[in-house]
């Protein structure tokens, strides 16, 4: 798909990237489940982020695993994450992803330096002056040690290639703060925290970029298809069935619980690339307990009204 006028609202599940036992990239799997995950009726994909794996990938291995994500879909948007703690480098990233094919990219904010406001929105501003892709500023101060403050990210979301702003701060207040400030622009706010993403929905942001939709995607898909319509009760109560394995998915480093559940569910291998290590075997019992219990039909919005 090439469209840059893409609607980013709904569920984009963050890929993992699958190895095989020699530490390659399995291309095979990488392509199936794209097209297992489109199938299921997502909204876009999100290859090469952080649970892709990305800091271990070279940025030729950046370049197969987009082209293989754009190659095995049809009609759902690859939006690819580029971003990197070195202007230039993310740049270039994202100057690469453009030429195999990405429709918009995902920019993490730059780790271990800690620029200033100023700083954080020059690199920002850099890219989207030099790629006419869509792009989506990435906020997520765990992994990064530096928050966007709203001011930043509300003067980015003025810049014409600037379309949206994945939110895992965990801080609601700030979340709400950017969709009012923003409201009415050309602007998504997308939840990066799969626990948080019917209160962002509730306040107005637009979708979620997600870890659980890799396993789950019907289910996210309704969950967040019913909040889009307003049916708070049925997304209610498949936020709360999906809550389980959330909290499960994240109990060790994203993307190791994840990878396993994959595993599982028989998706895509589990193998991890080093400095992260497979899945404690403590937690597989109950990985597995979760999965199982969500192995069903996704319930009716009847039944869940005639259970009320």
């Amino acid at each position: 798909m090439t469209d840059t006028d893409i609607d980013f609202s709904g569920v984009f599940p963050a890929m993992v990237t699958p190895f095989t036992d020699e530490n390659e990239i399995d291309t095979e799997s990488l392509r199936e489940d794209a097209q297992r995950l489109e199938t299921a009726g997502v909204d876009g994909l999100v290859p090469v982020g952080s649970t892709g794996e990305s800091a271990t990938l070279t940025h030729d291995e950046h370049v197969e695993v987009i082209e293989a994500v754009v190659d095995a879909v049809e009609d759902v948007p690859v939006i690819a994450g580029t971003g990197s703690n070195n202007t230039q480098e993310a740049l270039e990233l994202s100057q690469r992803a453009a030429d195999a094919g990405a429709d918009a990219l995902l920019l993490i904010s730059p780790y271990y330096n800690k620029p200033e406001p100023q700083g954080m929105y020059n690199h920002f501003a850099t890219i989207a002056d030099a790629v006419d892709l869509p792009q989506i500023v990435y906020n997520v101060p765990s992994r990064t040690g530096q928050n966007i403050q709203p001011e930043t990210a509300i003067a980015l979301a003025k810049h014409e290639n600037i379309r949206g702003y994945k939110a895992a701060s965990g801080d609601l207040n700030q979340i709400s703060e950017v969709i009012e400030r923003t409201h009415g622009e050309d602007f998504a706010v997308l939840s990066g925290d799969d626990g948080l993403t019917l209160p962002i929905l509730s306040i107005g942001g637009s979708g979620t970029i997600s870890v659980v939709a890799n396993v789950e995607p019907e289910r996210t898909c309704a969950m967040v298809g019913a909040a889009l319509e307003d049916d708070y009760q049925f997304a209610r109560m498949l936020h709360h069935e999906l809550g389980p394995l959330i909290r499960q998915l994240f109990i060790e480093t994203n993307p190791i619980p994840v990878k396993k559940a994959m595993e599982i569910r028989g998706y895509a291998p589990g193998h991890i690339r080093s400095p992260l290590s497979e899945l404690s075997e403590t937690h597989w019992d109950q990985l597995e307990a979760l999965l199982a219990e969500l192995s069903g039909d996704i319930p009716e919005e009847a039944q869940v009204e005639a259970a009320e």
